[in-house]
C-alpha cells in the first residue's frame, strides 16, 4: 500500500542528505561520459559541501531538487527537480538525471510523474517544459512516452564535446498530464 504522495511502488522522492554526496559525484561523471555536460573536475569535498548545503536549504519558491531512492534497496538512483518557475504565468521547467547503472529500469518515468503530479495538482501550474539535448535519444523517447510534445528545436544552442548541438524544447500542459496519468484512487491518509 502506498502511503505517501512522494512514494510509488518502486521509488521514493526525498530531500538530499549530506551522505548523498558520493552518488551525486557519480551522476556528474555519468553526465560527462554521455557528453551531456562537461564541467571542470570537482573535488569530493566540493560535493560533500554541496550535499550538506542542499540538506539544510529551504526550497526557493517552486524550485527544488529531490533525490530519487529505490524503495527495495534504499539506494540513491537519481535526482529530479524544478529549476525555473513562473507562478504568475503558470509554467515551470524540470530536469531529471538517473545514474548510469540504474537507467532503463523505469525510475525516471516514475519520478517524473510524481514531480509533475505535485506541480500540476498541488502547486496549480499549467505547463511544464523540459530542455533536452538532441543527441540524448533515450531522454527524448522517455518524454514522448510521458506525453510531452516537441515544441521547438534551438539549433546549435549548446556547445558540448567540441561541437555545437541542438537543444529540443518539449512541453506538456496540465490537462494533458491528467488525461495521460490519471489518479486511479485517493491516497490513504
Amino acid at each position: 500500500m502506498v502511503t505517501s504522495f512522494w512514494r510509488d511502488k518502486r521509488i521514493r522522492l526525498r530531500g538530499i542528505e549530506p551522505d548523498d554526496w558520493a552518488a551525486f559525484m557519480r551522476f556528474a561523471e555519468d553526465e560527462e561520459y554521455l557528453g551531456d555536460l562537461l564541467n571542470p573536475p570537482r573535488s569530493a569535498e566540493g560535493f560533500r559541501t554541496w550535499a550538506k548545503e542542499q540538506a539544510v536549504a529551504t526550497p526557493d519558491g517552486d524550485c527544488f531538487q529531490l533525490a530519487i531512492e529505490a524503495v527495495d534497496s534504499g539506494e540513491l538512483v537519481g535526482a529530479v527537480g524544478s529549476y525555473h518557475a513562473d507562478p504568475r504565468a503558470g509554467w515551470f521547467e524540470y530536469g531529471i538525471t538517473i545514474g548510469a547503472e540504474h537507467r532503463r529500469k523505469g525510475y525516471a518515468a516514475q519520478a517524473a510523474v510524481l514531480l509533475l503530479r505535485f506541480m500540476f495538482a498541488e502547486r496549480r501550474f499549467h505547463r511544464c517544459e523540459a530542455r533536452i539535448f538532441a543527441h540524448n535519444e533515450a531522454s527524448l523517447a522517455l518524454h514522448q512516452r510521458l506525453g510531452f510534445v516537441e515544441e521547438g528545436r534551438l539549433r546549435d544552442r549548446v556547445f558540448l564535446s567540441c561541437r555545437h548541438r541542438d537543444l529540443v524544447v518539449m512541453g506538456m500542459l496540465s490537462e494533458e498530464f491528467s488525461r495521460r496519468h490519471p489518479r486511479h484512487e485517493a491516497r490513504p491518509r
